[in-house]
């Protein structure tokens, strides 16, 4: 694991001799202005101890826009930067990367490494400080952005990705809404499913970390919702989300990210935040697939939430049910009318199937094997509900 990680109460001072010792000039990332974060000047006040000049480029959105990510790129290179540091969350460090291998890469646009036609080999440090507990950027090997002008939403996955440090410190979560806790509670719990789910691989070790992942994120999810500035719960969320996408979670099998594949498409579509369209289809997905291996969802059910049911499909359907009802009660979407995109026609369920599976040359999923029809079905499914 790369990125080094820090739970306990830190700011960037600790951090700024390490940037020092890398970087001359910094290029400062947030989901908002910088100004807008209460300790933002003790970032600034840190680089400038440090003699490291330094410049913002705040306003990154949910769902990450790659024509931003590509003038940030351009941006960055003006200036010179040679070390990118994000605060905020997975949509401020995803553009992060992008914006670091479009300055170690200046012929190519991000439209084209995004489209595979470069193998990265190179790109620029990037270091952030957490202040969203969900999509585990912060340990990842990947990133993801969304093009406008395609409408399609989509990752890259290499080593380059990963940030050089991480400061984890809950406290700057206290603020964040409690919709958005609970987006965050979702995304980290589907990036350990998804992981999970695979068939014919089996690794005790693996499973058990999997499993108190989940637990764990489950049990103070609700504390974390209930008393936002709960330090232990908090920073149980922060650390789970962290060990949920570092790759610990799937170690010794596959990966199958097939519900996030439909929640792309949703968010490409719908611009709604990523942890919602997750939870607005898992259901339907578990209940489409779930007959080719009930026996691991079965385990699952009794695993993390103690379903003592022995009929191996009872305690398989119960344990989608009970995920289904826990998103319920964190005030997350389970269908697509919950979702709010308003009215779905047919066309729109055909346009996100064929999306989700880039026009049916991508088979989803590794317990069943899944077409753009059956995708189609699952969305279908999912908007009946």
């Amino acid at each position: 694991m790369t990125a080094e990680k820090q739970s306990a109460l830190q700011t960037i001072e600790e951090k700024k001799s390490l940037i020092a010792g890398i970087a001359d000039k910094v290029w400062e990332f947030a989901e908002l202005s910088l100004q807008e974060f209460k300790s933002a000047e003790t970032y600034c006040e840190a680089l400038e101890k440090e003699g490291l000049a330094y410049e913002e480029f705040g306003g990154v959105k949910p769902n990450p826009r790659m024509a931003y990510a590509q003038e940030g790129v351009e941006k960055a290179i003006e200036f010179g930067a040679d070390f990118l540091l994000a605060v905020g969350g997975g949509s401020s460090i995803d553009t992060a990367k992008a914006i670091a291998h479009g300055v170690a890469n200046p012929d190519w646009s991000l439209e084209e490494i995004w489209g595979g036609e470069i193998i990265l080999t190179r790109s620029t440090p990037v270091g952030c400080v957490l202040t969203i507990a969900a999509a585990g950027s912060e340990t990842s090997d990947s990133a993801v952005l969304t093009n406008e002008e395609t409408r399609k939403k989509g990752g890259i996955s290499t080593s380059l990705n990963r940030p050089k440090f991480a400061i984890m410190n809950p406290v700057l979560t206290y603020t964040l809404p409690k919709y958005q806790i609970a987006c965050g509670i979702v995304d980290i719990m589907m990036h350990t499913l998804e992981r999970y789910f695979i068939p014919n691989t089996r690794n005790q070790i693996t499973d058990e970390i999997a499993e108190g992942v989940l637990r764990i994120v489950i049990e103070n999810g609700k504390k974390g919702l209930e008393n936002p500035t709960d330090y232990d719960a908090m920073s149980e969320i922060m650390w789970a989300g962290s060990l949920s996408h570092n790759g610990l979670t799937g170690l010794g099998r596959a990966k199958d990210f097939s519900v996030h594949k439909l929640g792309h498409a949703l968010g490409a579509k719908y611009d709604k935040a990523h942890g919602a369209t997750l939870s607005a289809v898992w259901g339907s997905w578990a209940e489409y697939v779930y007959k080719n291996d009930e026996e691991r969802f079965a385990h699952y059910a009794k695993k993390v939430w103690g379903v003592e049911e022995e009929d191996v499909a009872k305690a398989a359907k119960e344990g989608i049910r009970r995920t289904v009802e826990y998103f319920r009660e964190i005030h997350m979407p389970t269908n697509l009318k919950e979702l709010e995109i308003g009215e779905v026609s047919e066309e729109d369920l055909r346009e996100l199937s064929m999306a989700a599976t880039l026009n049916d040359t991508v088979k989803l999923s590794k317990i069943k094997e899944l077409t753009a029809e059956d995708v189609y079905q699952i969305f279908r499914k999912a908007a009946e509900k």
